[in-house]
């Protein structure tokens, strides 16, 4: 079971956790404008958002991993090993498919968090969920769930499915320098793919759209803080 949801007031991370908190309880919709989507040279959406007519997608969750850093919270990336079936290489969320003793998206995160790097689940406390989205490559349906650990925790990574792990702060995910686009061939299209560069890495495709969300929400979440603030 997920730890207690208390909100730790008096951290020096404090904010971030009460603007995380809000921008996930907050039912605001977003536009494609604000999210990372790869887009054909026209600026249209390039990827698809269900699947193909009776294809039946498999069903699975991955977890938005947050631990205190000094006065920010830090966030936990994998770089998937050379081992799995799909997305060799790509930096991803830990997650993947649901089991049938799952009881909902948070116990499937949970649960591959801890196989693919070892973080108990009771020391994860959950704060919310983003969007599911379709990942058609794997055809996975997917659930973002963000979590949250009171301190770095230890990790005990499986190398079978993670070759690393790159972390980065929600102050860095915030700024727009971060964010780059480049022109790419995928299966044959010239398309637009916008990523965030993180450690080295282009985090591209579902990751940067569910990180894209998450950011989303927080800018608005942090613009109506202020407004009641002032």
């Amino acid at each position: 079971m997920p730890a207690v949801d208390i909100a730790h007031n008096d951290a020096p991370w404090a904010e971030w956790e009460h603007l995380l908190r809000r921008a996930l309880s907050a039912a605001v919709p977003l536009s494609d404008d604000q999210l990372l989507l790869i887009r054909d040279l026209q600026g249209r959406s390039f990827r698809p958002r269900e699947p193909a007519p009776g294809v039946v997608p498999r069903i699975g969750a991955v977890l938005v991993a947050l631990y205190p850093d000094g006065a920010d919270l830090r966030l936990l990336l994998t770089v998937r090993s050379n081992h799995v079936a799909s997305h060799r290489g790509e930096v991803s969320l830990p997650g993947g498919a649901t089991d049938p003793d799952d009881d909902g998206p948070a116990a499937t995160a949970l649960r591959e968090c801890a196989e693919e790097l070892g973080i108990k689940p009771e020391t994860v406390t959950v704060l919310g969920m983003l969007t599911p989205i379709y990942i058609p490559p794997s055809n996975f349906r997917i659930t973002p769930v963000v979590g949250l650990l009171d301190s770095l925790p230890h990790l005990t990574i499986n190398h079978h499915e993670v070759d690393r792990v790159i972390t980065v702060t929600l102050r860095e995910l915030l700024d727009p320098a971060i964010v780059v686009v480049e022109r790419w061939t995928l299966h044959g299209h010239e398309v637009l793919v916008p990523y965030f560069a993180i450690a080295g890495y282009k985090v591209w495709g579902a990751t940067a759209l569910i990180l894209s969300e998450l950011t989303a929400r927080m800018r608005i979440a942090r613009i109506a803080y202020n407004a009641e603030a002032s």
